[in-house]
This record gives C-alpha cells, sequence and structure tokens, in this order.
C-alpha cells in the first residue's frame, strides 16, 4: 500500500515538473527575443567597453564603431544598455516621431550627484516639474528682449578684452587666446546671471568646473549602478557631490546678498538679471503649479553656468581656430567687417545686428557643424518599450545622438571635413532644431532655450576681433600645424590652448 502511495506521489511530482515546463516553454514562446539593433561584440559583465576604453573621445569611438555596425546601434556600458543614433534618419526618429518616449534624461550617478538629483531644467525627468522650469526658462529668462537687454555688458566686456589684446600687440607678445575669450564670455555671463561682478566668480566656476570633469566620463559607478559595492567603490559621484556643497554655499551667498539688495531698494533696475527675474518670480508667488524654492533658484542658477558660459567660449575659441587654419576664409571675413564698418574706433552689437555681416555668420553655421558644443548633446533615457528604425528599444535604455558624427557625414555634406563656411551660402540650413543633419543644440522638447544669449556672447566678440586685429601664429608654426583634437568632457572644446600674436590694423577705443 505504501508503495503505491510514493508511486502516486512520484507520479504526481513528475507530472507537475512537466507541467511546469511546458509552461515555461510557453511563456517563453510568447515572449519572442526581442528585436535589439546591430552592435559590437561584448563580454560578459564589461559589456561593450573595451570597444571604448581606447579612445576618451566617445563620440570618435562611436562613429568609428557605428560605420560598421549602422547608424543606429546598440552597446552596452558595463550594466547600462545605450542606444547610439549617427544618422538623420535615427536622429529624426528619436527627436521627432519618438520624442515623448525619449523626453527623460539619462542621469548617471555622478551626474545626478552634481546636478542637484535631477531637480533642476537640463536634468529633470519628462514631466510637469519640468514643462513649468521651461515655461520659465523660455518666456521671462532667455526672451529676445530680455537677451538684447545684455547688450551694454557685452560691449563693456569686449571692449576691456580688446585693449587686453591691443597691449599684447603693442608689446609684441602672444595672446592665450583660448584663455582670453574664456574669461571675457564668463565675466559677461557672470554679470548677466547676477547683475555685476562677483566677488565669488573664481571660487564658483572652480567649483563647476570640477564638477562637470567628475561628471563627463565614464565611471564605476556610472556603469554598474545596482552594485552596492562598484557605488562604493566609486569616488567620483561623492567628489562630484563635495562639488555641489561648495557650489550651493557660494550661491546661497549670492541669492541672500541679491535678496537683501532688492529689499534695499525701492526702485526696478533698469537692465534685470536672470537671478533678479527668478526671484523677482518668487516674490511675486506666481500660481505655478512648482514652488519656485531657493533650491530650484540654485539648480536654475547651476544649469546656466553649467550649460551657457563654456559653450560659448568653446565656439568662439574653435570659430578663431578654424580661420587661422584656413587664411583665405579669414581674409573673407576680414574683409567684410572692415568694409562694413570702415572709419569706427569701436563696434558696438547694434552695429553687429544692424549689418549684413552674411560671411560673418557663415562662419559661425561651419564652425558648429565641426565643432558641437555637446558632441553627444546631453543623453536621453528612453521612457516607454517602443520601435525605432523597426528595432525594440527596451524602456531604461540610454540614448546618445552623435551630432559631431552626423555633421561630418559624407552622405550629407561635401567634403566633410573641411572648412567651408561658404556651403551653407545657397541653402536654409540652420540651428534651430528643424534641420537633423545639423543639430548642434539638439532638436524637439529638450532642445537647449538658450541658444539666443549664447550667440550674442560671441557674434560682438568675434566681429570686434577680426576688425581690429590680424593674426599670426607663433614663428615656426603653420596653419596646418594648429592641434585640431578635442578635450574630454562633455563640452568638447580644444584640447590645448591656441596661442596668437595680435597685431593692431584698427586701434580700439580705450573702454
Amino acid at each position: 500500500m505504501e508503495d503505491k502511495q510514493l508511486l502516486a506521489v512520484a507520479v504526481t511530482a513528475v507530472l507537475l515538473i512537466v507541467l511546469c515546463k511546458l509552461i515555461i516553454r510557453s511563456s517563453t514562446a510568447a515572449k519572442p527575443k526581442p528585436n535589439l539593433p546591430p552592435g559590437p561584440w561584448m563580454l560578459p559583465v564589461i559589456g561593450s567597453l573595451h570597444h571604448v576604453v581606447s579612445n576618451p573621445l566617445l563620440f570618435r569611438v562611436l562613429r568609428e564603431l557605428s560605420q560598421k555596425h549602422g547608424p543606429l546601434m546598440m552597446v552596452r556600458l558595463g550594466e547600462v544598455p545605450a542606444l547610439v543614433a549617427s544618422s538623420v534618419e535615427a536622429a529624426q526618429a528619436i527627436m521627432r516621431k519618438h520624442d515623448v518616449a525619449f523626453a527623460d534624461r539619462f542621469a548617471p550617478a555622478t551626474f545626478s550627484s552634481a546636478a542637484y538629483d535631477c531637480t533642476d531644467l537640463v536634468m529633470s525627468p519628462y514631466g510637469e516639474r519640468w514643462r513649468q522650469l521651461r515655461k520659465i526658462a523660455v518666456q521671462e529668462m532667455f526672451t529676445a528682449a530680455r537677451v538684447l537687454s545684455f547688450k551694454h555688458i557685452r560691449e563693456e566686456e569686449a571692449a576691456r578684452f580688446l585693449q587686453d589684446v591691443a597691449a599684447s600687440a603693442t608689446a609684441g607678445t602672444a595672446v592665450d587666446f583660448t584663455k582670453g575669450v574664456s574669461k571675457l564670455v564668463n565675466d559677461a555671463f557672470v554679470r548677466e546671471c547676477v547683475g555685476s561682478r562677483c566677488k565669488y566668480q573664481d571660487e564658483y566656476l572652480d567649483a563647476i568646473h570640477a564638477a562637470i570633469r567628475l561628471s563627463s566620463g565614464i565611471t564605476i559607478a556610472d556603469i554598474f549602478p545596482s552594485s552596492r559595492i562598484m557605488q562604493m567603490l566609486g569616488t567620483a559621484p561623492r567628489k562630484a557631490l563635495a562639488c555641489r556643497r561648495r557650489i550651493d554655499r557660494i550661491l546661497d551667498q549670492i541669492i541672500q546678498e541679491k535678496k537683501a539688495a532688492m529689499e534695499f531698494s525701492d526702485k526696478a533696475p533698469a537692465h534685470e538679471s536672470l537671478l533678479a527675474v527668478l526671484l523677482r518670480l518668487q516674490k511675486e508667488g506666481t500660481s505655478m503649479p512648482i514652488e519656485l524654492t531657493d533650491e530650484t533658484i540654485t539648480a536654475l542658477m547651476f544649469d546656466m553656468f553649467a550649460a551657457g558660459s563654456d559653450t560659448s567660449s568653446t565656439t568662439l575659441n574653435w570659430a578663431m581656430m578654424e580661420l587661422i587654419r584656413y587664411p583665405a576664409a579669414m581674409a573673407k571675413a576680414q574683409a567684410e567687417v572692415r568694409e562694413t564698418f570702415k572709419g569706427k574706433s569701436i563696434i558696438t552689437e547694434d552695429d553687429v545686428t544692424g549689418s549684413n555681416l552674411s560671411y560673418l555668420k557663415l562662419v559661425f553655421k561651419e564652425t558648429l557643424r565641426l565643432h558641437p558644443p555637446a558632441p553627444l548633446l546631453i543623453p536621453r533615457r528612453c521612457r516607454e518599450p517602443c520601435q525605432v528604425m523597426g528595432y525594440d528599444i527596451p524602456m531604461g535604455t540610454a540614448v546618445f545622438v552623435n551630432v559631431w558624427a552626423i555633421g561630418r557625414d559624407p552622405k550629407y555634406w561635401d567634403d566633410a571635413e573641411e572648412f567651408r563656411p561658404e556651403r551653407f551660402e545657397n541653402n536654409s540650413l540652420d540651428f534651430r532644431g528643424t534641420n537633423y543633419e545639423y543639430l548642434p543644440f539638439g532638436a524637439g522638447r529638450r532642445m537647449c532655450p538658450g541658444i539666443n544669449l549664447g550667440m550674442a556672447n560671441i557674434e560682438l566678440a568675434l566681429a570686434s576681433l577680426l576688425y581690429h586685429f590680424d593674426w599670426k601664429l607663433p614663428k615656426g608654426t603653420g596653419p596646418k600645424d594648429v592641434d585640431v583634437w578635442e578635450g574630454t568632457g562633455l563640452i568638447a572644446s580644444k584640447n590645448t590652448s591656441l596661442m596668437l600674436h595680435p597685431v593692431t590694423r584698427i586701434a580700439p577705443a580705450a573702454a
């Protein structure tokens, strides 16, 4: 009897096991393996890391890989799946057709630590908070009228820089052009943001740049987000958090001093700084779904400095570098500004905006094609499963749009690696996010909202530098000897300083 019972139990157990296997097999069959985009072969644990560590310039490595595996490519950085778009069609699918599905930001641990745990505008998840913050940026901070109100700042800072350059020309010494334009743009940007020169400026910018440097590389904590051990071993997030605390302390002092000054004065300022705009909105208690706290204002100020100053100075530096490397383009640009402003001892912003400096505009367009400030833009994140160009993209996938590669693709550009401003003469291509072969500032919902201010900070400066001075390389250096490589980081600035000898042709008026 016992044997029969044991047999019945055994048979029942076998049947249950078989049934479970059939259910699992049926379930697996009902969920076919996703059709992921192609990509390079991967290793256990590290994924595709062995393909990208050979070059710290990730956008260059990804272009090489996409040329082998296709314009829509999947790689894995540790345990993080990443989609790479390197063609017009792929960029259009992500930033227009499926813009909502890819409207979140990819926020690795280090960047999140620096960027206020994604409570700022740049990194905030897509939703009501982000919409309200962007509304403030577009309708209050970066309007055409607001940008125009800062023109006296840009004129004064440009005049100061011209005097420094003129002094070097008189002494016959070289100018560190890279360092000079960085200071020019930073000084102007601080005044536009805060309303005056700031005694905390150098300390604040140092903390900002340190946070950006820490956030620019691939760290252990970023690529293994689920591993507690890796989070403990990764020091970059902790260092980024320390930088953020320095930034908090400095910004809090600036905000409190600005509040006190606004309370003390019963007059509205003639030119309202960006910080003053935010504090006014805070005081008015605008009926927004989100509260404009001091912490929120601090996060927005971080965004402005981190995204605004370096991108503008980097573009101005690249523009001068390309003009130095292509003497015919330099001669054409200088002839245009000198003919347009003949007889003037100083150029104003009204002179520049009121004149048809067509070739200078082409110079900036071509510079942004070859040297977009953020070559991979700011990475996005897939919010929901979707299909792109016939491939399945899982939720949570990081997304890189390689605008650097698209801007140099011979499929869209003749002589793609050459600096030829004339290529823009007979077309309507613009950098406002509607031409997907040319996206230096991105496109769609997450496009940069501060383009107007960024361009205004460099147009007058370049026109003035070309008008007043000729520029020569150090003795023994030819145009083709100039280093054209980018440095590492989110912002693709020039790897080495651009050293030039200025020669005064039209003496600038005193600042």
